[in-house]
């Protein structure tokens, strides 16, 4: 473990520009369902938590195989859109230039994503970086964030320690998973679904405006700590 250093990170609204997908396959599965689709920002809000919880926040009043059927529909919706269009749904501008940036520095590299692994692996295969990635962790591995099982078990698949562990996320679903897990920060994005303000009320110890700058911030929040 000695000098090892993880930068995990989320999915959608972090490294994949995924909402127009989200937000259409969300609104599919309520009118699937007869119900009336939640607006656009409502279903941003959401995005990050398992998807039946998900679901329940965004109508309160349905519960039960009802919930299943929306989760299934939604899928079925997602899977559909994306088999449909003729690219994956696009990395944010500067995404893997970051990425090569981290591992010229030494860090290892992770996901932790509120995504199932069906559709986590689809997106990660379409722009060929699945490999680069030495722990995959999704909704199908754990429970959901905020909770810190899936975050703390990448950090122990990738052979790391806490201390030497960020998150990086544009959620106050990840901001709250770091603060859980005990890491050595959770560093916020500007780009994603949540805005500035609720990602440091969640316990973001820095907003990135810009992915560019996100080698330098992660090192200075693992250096106090020296090596393990």
């Amino acid at each position: 473990m000695a000098g090892l250093k993880l930068c995990a990170f989320d999915m959608d609204g972090t490294l994949v520009d995924s909402q127009h997908h989200i937000v259409a396959a969300m609104s599919a599965a309520f009118a699937a369902e007869g119900e009336n689709a939640p607006t656009a920002d409502a279903i941003r809000q959401v995005v990050g938590l398992p998807l039946e919880v998900a679901v329940q926040q965004l109508a309160p009043g349905i519960g039960g195989l009802q919930v299943e059927r929306m989760g299934q529909a939604y899928r079925d919706a997602y899977f559909d859109a994306k088999s449909d269009a003729d690219t994956p749904e696009p990395l944010f501008p500067g995404t893997l230039e970051a990425l090569d940036a981290l591992e010229a520095d030494g860090w290892l590299l992770a996901v932790v994503t509120g995504k199932g692994r069906r559709g986590l692996l689809s997106v990660l295969d379409g722009h060929g970086i699945r490999g680069r990635f030495v722990a995959l962790k999704s909704a199908d591995d754990g429970p959901g964030k905020p909770d810190p099982t899936i975050l703390l078990d990448a950090v122990s698949e990738a052979g790391c320690v806490a201390n030497r562990t960020v998150m990086v996320g544009d959620t106050r679903f990840d901001m709250e998973m770091a603060v859980n897990a005990r890491i050595a920060g959770g560093i916020g994005v500007s780009w994603g679904y949540h805005d500035a303000v609720r990602l440091r009320a969640a316990g973001s110890v820095i907003i990135l405006d810009r992915i560019d700058e996100l080698v330098a911030v992660a090192g200075r929040l693992i250096e106090p700590d020296g090596e393990d």
